[in-house]
C-alpha cells in the first residue's frame, strides 16, 4: 500500500465516508462496511478527495486529453481533481460534465466546459452497477471521443448479482479499458489490521469478502 492510499483510508474513516456496522445495499446484501462519498461535503474535504484522485491518477498512467466528470456526483469530484493536478503536479488538465437535460438556449447542448475530444478518463465516486459509466460512454462516443479509462475511489472487489464478476471487471471486459481505484478492499483490510483495534470489523468485512468477493 502507497503512502497516499494509506492517507485516503485513515481521510475517510475520520470524515465518516467510511463507516463500519451493518448496511443494507441496493443489491439485497447486508455489508460490513459502507462508502458514501457525499460526505465529503466541506471546502477543506473537497480539496483533499482531489489530492488522492490526482495522485491515483498519476500512479495509474492512465493516457487522457479530457477528464469527465458524470453527473452529479461526479462533478465536483473532476474539479477537485484537475485542481489538484495544477497545484501539486503542474499540469493543467482540460475538465467537462454532464447537464442531466439538454440545455437548449445559450450556449445549448448537455457539456459543460472542455469539449470532449480525444482520450478521456471518467471520474467517479464508485462502480456499483455500472450504469453512470455505460451513461458516460454514450455521452464521450456521441461526441466523437474516445474512453481511455474510470478513475474511481474505492473498489470494493464484490461480485455483481447474479455474476461471478465485479461491475468493475464487467465495464472493463465491455469496453477494454482499465478502471483504477484510489483504493480497493484489500487496501482497507491490510490498513485495519495494521491499524489495530479494529479486530471484529476485519472478521466481519474477511467474511463478507469469503461470500462475495472476486
Amino acid at each position: 500500500m502507497k503512502p497516499y492510499q494509506k492517507e485516503f483510508i485513515t481521510f475517510a474513516i475520520s470524515h465518516k465516508v467510511l463507516t463500519f456496522g451493518s448496511f443494507s445495499l441496493k443489491s439485497g446484501r447486508t455489508s460490513p462496511y459502507f462508502f458514501n462519498a457525499g460526505l465529503f461535503n466541506t471546502g477543506e474535504a473537497l480539496a483533499e478527495i482531489g489530492r488522492f484522485y490526482a495522485a491515483a491518477l498519476q500512479d495509474s498512467g492512465l493516457p487522457f486529453d479530457v477528464l469527465f466528470g458524470p453527473a452529479y456526483k461526479g462533478i465536483p469530484l473532476v474539479a477537485s481533481l484537475v485542481i489538484a493536478l495544477n497545484n501539486g503536479f503542474k499540469k493543467n488538465a482540460p475538465y467537462a460534465f454532464n447537464r442531466k437535460e439538454k440545455k437548449d438556449h445559450g450556449e445549448g447542448g448537455s457539456i459543460v466546459g472542455s469539449p470532449l475530444k480525444g482520450q478521456i478518463v471518467v471520474v467517479d465516486d464508485v462502480i456499483t452497477a455500472g450504469t453512470a459509466i455505460r451513461e458516460s460512454v454514450g455521452i464521450i462516443q456521441g461526441e466523437g471521443a474516445k474512453l481511455s479509462g474510470v478513475l474511481i475511489a474505492l473498489d470494493r472487489r464484490e461480485k455483481g448479482t447474479g455474476v461471478e464478476v465485479s461491475a468493475i471487471q464487467q465495464v472493463e471486459k465491455e469496453y477494454g479499458v482499465p478502471v483504477v481505484a484510489i483504493v480497493t478492499l484489500d487496501h482497507v483490510l491490510e490498513y485495519l489490521k495494521e491499524a489495530g483495534g479494529y479486530d471484529k470489523e476485519v472478521e466481519d468485512i474477511t467474511a463478507y469478502r469469503t461470500q462475495w468477493g472476486i
